[in-house]
């Protein structure tokens, strides 16, 4: 018998992948957590229902909500993530050897447990040899508030704007967000889909503007996301991602990424026009 799971995307439209086996099913006190190996896309992170990441396509993610802003600001040494329990963020932020410590707040331990488990090409650098490496099972808006000033880079490595990660989209995480970032700090966050997502993308990025002087969005494509065409926010208090990038350490950056490279950076931030019309101010 055939297996496949499904999601659907908006009310008439969705994705299907055939799985082989469940590798683990269980619901921590914050969400159900699946991790499923499929047969095109190898194992598969799920929490509520919704892909989270594959192994085949999560090196497009982890190298686009992290490169970006670590290769725009000039000297990056103390990075906090908040989410990303699965390590693919921390794994990428490891690559900068200029990087002094990397912090990992993921509210649910259960994410971060299961991921080392059976997903350790993602989670290489979370299970504790890394000194360079801190983790906290916390909720993120109550971490940074006891941080403030500390950090010249938060990545905002949320699920959806629903269950635990609601209010990392409104403008009261993103001043906190603000305070714990250094005089010259830069956020990024995941964005979700310009083709299925204006809404929230309008309010997410009015939030923003409310808060940091310069806010752009920048593209990359991730197959099994909803519509394939993702987003990031970029979020800065100084360093603009196009005007301050600094192409010439990220063309020698002396470590492979697999999506990532100079180029690309820049033509991520040129938006298609229905893009631009998601986040007009």
């Amino acid at each position: 018998m055939d297996l496949w799971y499904t999601e659907k995307h908006s009310e008439n439209v969705g994705i299907t992948l055939k799985a082989t086996r469940s590798l683990f099913s269980g619901k921590s006190e914050f969400q159900q957590l699946d991790i499923l190996e499929t047969v095109e896309y190898g194992r598969m992170m799920l929490l509520d229902g919704l892909v989270m990441v594959t192994e085949r396509d999560e090196f497009v993610y982890h190298d686009m909500i992290t490169h970006p802003a670590l290769f725009t600001h000039p000297a990056p040494k103390k990075v906090l993530v908040i989410g990303g329990g699965d390590g693919g963020t921390i794994r990428e932020i490891m690559k900068h050897p200029g990087v002094e410590l990397a912090v990992l707040c993921e509210i649910d331990g259960l994410v971060i447990e299961k991921s080392i488990e059976l997903l350790p090409s993602m989670a290489c650098e979370i299970d504790g040899r890394n000194p360079r490496v801190k983790l906290h099972v916390d909720d993120g808006i109550a971490y940074i508030r006891e941080h403030r000033d500390q950090f010249d880079v938060i990545l905002v490595d949320s699920t959806d704007p629903i269950g635990p990660a609601v209010g990392l989209f409104e403008e009261d995480f993103y001043r906190l967000v603000f305070a714990a970032l250094k005089e010259d700090g830069i956020m990024v966050a995941q964005s979700e889909s310009p083709f299925y997502h204006a809404e929230i993308q309008k309010s997410m990025y009015g939030n923003l503007r409310q808060v940091f002087p310069i806010v752009e969005m920048y593209q990359a494509f991730i197959p099994t996301y909803p519509s394939g065409l993702w987003s990031f926010a970029f979020a800065s208090k100084k360093y603009h991602p196009v005007r301050d990038f600094d192409r010439a350490r990220a063309k020698n950056r002396g470590f492979y990424t697999k999506y990532y490279n100079e180029e690309l950076h820049l033509g991520a931030f040129m938006l298609p026009t229905f893009a631009r019309e998601n986040i007009a101010g």
